[in-house]
Parts: structure tokens; sequence; C-alpha cells
């Protein structure tokens, strides 16, 4: 049996694993070369395979890279950070006194 992580898949097949289109993959791939593609704002490359002379030829991603932008993509819920209230300063800009009546 051979190894799954090593099967390739058409950019159909990885496009429809991933819920993509197939034109969102190409551009992802595109952006992936350049060097410009983000997920979740983590800057990432994509490894794929592409047949031909000239490298035009059919687009072929292996499972384990499709597995690993799955990952990629996963949201996991982030704890809330309890802030604290904001506190009133205790003095006033400009003022060098003490504050209160006069005769007290």
């Amino acid at each position: 049996m051979p190894d799954v992580s090593y099967e390739l898949l058409n950019a159909a097949e990885a496009a429809r694993r991933l819920g993509i289109t197939v034109t969102t993959l190409y551009d992802w791939l595109g952006r992936s070369r350049l060097g410009e593609l983000e997920i979740r704002g983590q800057r990432i490359t994509i490894d794929y395979l592409q047949a031909g002379s000239k490298g035009q030829g059919r687009i072929r991603i292996e499972t384990a890279e499709i597995d690993r932008l799955r990952e990629l993509m996963r949201v996991r819920p982030q704890p809330t950070v309890r802030r604290a209230l904001p506190t009133k300063p205790v003095y006033w800009p400009g003022i060098t006194v003490p504050l209160g009546r006069p005769d007290r």
C-alpha cells in the first residue's frame, strides 16, 4: 500500500480538500511563488509540483502539504485577556496645591 502522505492530488481535488475554489488555489500558488502569500497573518509558501518542459504542465500537490495548509487555516479559540479598568489620575496637570476648601 502506498504512503498516503505522498499521494499527489490535482488542483481541483486539492482545492476541494482545502474548501476553496480552484481559482483561489491558483492565486495562492502564484502569490506563494512570489513570497507574498499570508494565511492568518503568517507568510507561507506552498510546495507543489508542476510538470512540463517550461513549467506549464499540470499542478500536483502532496496530501501532506494540503494537511499542512489546512492546519494553518484552522481557527483556534484564543483566551480573552482581562484588562484592568483605567484608573483616574490622582493629580491634575498644572495644579500644584492640595485640592479642597481653603478653610479646611
